[in-house]
């Protein structure tokens, strides 16, 4: 019986099944593709496999679980993959909420800057890699080094003694427009009678943004950080094209790392230790973070 008075009527199993009955292609596909191999990826991250010694592939537990915790590379690509996230998110939401802010106010031509701010989300992550380590980042002939010469500074190797700097440029460069366009989906939802109340209360503009905006944009700056750092904590092309996780390993993330010691150390077992480890960690923030924006949106409804 619904609120209304009015009895809902019961669905049979058969019929539940034939609504259903639609989704299980996909249902068994995302099963084939995702879960088959990382059960698999458990199976091997228990053994120690190397494929340079194939008489060394025996079971050892959680021994290679205890040898990544140990090894201070892997410490090390762990902090930057959150370091590189961070910075990368952070940076890339604020400059989205400012490039949102100006696109939500009616000027002349605001169709085409919205196009070319959104054009850097199109743009490949390999060929946005090249664009900043050639054109831009480059010390002989990059677009940086050639304006910085012209107030007197040294060119500098902006990947080579700055590579964690130089890979958070790229992604925030990247990552902006899509933080852009979920905080302007935001400002134009938002109530336009509770603005004029604000205007009419003789608040600044300031307050408006702060008090009443901003509350306004929590579920869509929580889902565009959300999304970012599911997506940002995976980033290999830049790392690969740009430094190769150099120099030495200052700038390899944790997917950069695994790469190398799956297909440059030919250690299977360490290396799908490492990438359990990974998804799991992934796996947690994702749901707290979920909890988060569900929570935010109970509270609105």
């Amino acid at each position: 019986m619904s609120a209304a008075g009015v009895t809902t009527p019961k669905i049979s199993s058969a019929e539940a099944w034939r609504r259903r009955a639609p989704l299980l292609p996909a249902l068994l596909f995302t099963i084939v593709v995702t879960q088959i191999p990382f059960l698999l990826t458990i199976w091997y991250s228990l053994r120690n496999w190397n494929l340079l010694r194939p008489d060394s592939n025996q079971f050892v537990g959680f021994q290679n679980y205890i040898n990544i915790f140990s090894n201070p590379t892997f410490r090390g690509a762990a902090f930057n993959s959150v370091l590189i996230t961070l910075a990368c998110v952070l940076v890339a939401m604020f400059l989205g909420i400012i490039f949102a802010l100006l696109l939500d106010r009616s000027f002349r031509g605001r169709s085409i800057v919205r196009t070319l701010l959104i054009t850097p989300f199109l743009i490949m992550p390999a060929a946005s890699a090249m664009l900043w380590s050639i054109s831009m980042l480059n010390p002989s002939f990059g677009l940086v080094n050639w304006v910085i010469s012209l107030v007197g500074i040294p060119p500098v190797d902006w990947t080579s003694q700055y590579p964690v700097l130089s890979i958070v440029i790229a992604l925030v460069w990247q990552w902006t427009p899509f933080m852009m366009l979920l905080v302007l989906a935001g400002l134009q939802a938002q109530p336009k009678d509770v603005l004029e109340a604000a205007q009419i209360d003789g608040a600044s503009w300031w307050k408006t943004f702060f008090f009443v905006t901003l509350p306004q944009l929590r579920r869509y700056i929580e889902l565009g950080v959300l999304l970012g750092a599911i997506y940002v904590v995976n980033t290999f092309d830049q790392i690969y094209l740009m430094t190769a996780g150099g120099p030495g390993t200052a700038s390899a993330n944790l997917p950069f790392y695994i790469y190398q010691r799956a297909f440059l150390g030919f250690d299977i077992g360490q290396s799908a230790a490492m990438g359990v480890v990974t998804v799991i960690a992934t796996i947690i923030v994702a749901i707290f973070a979920l909890r988060l924006i569900f929570r935010s949106f109970e509270s609105r409804d």
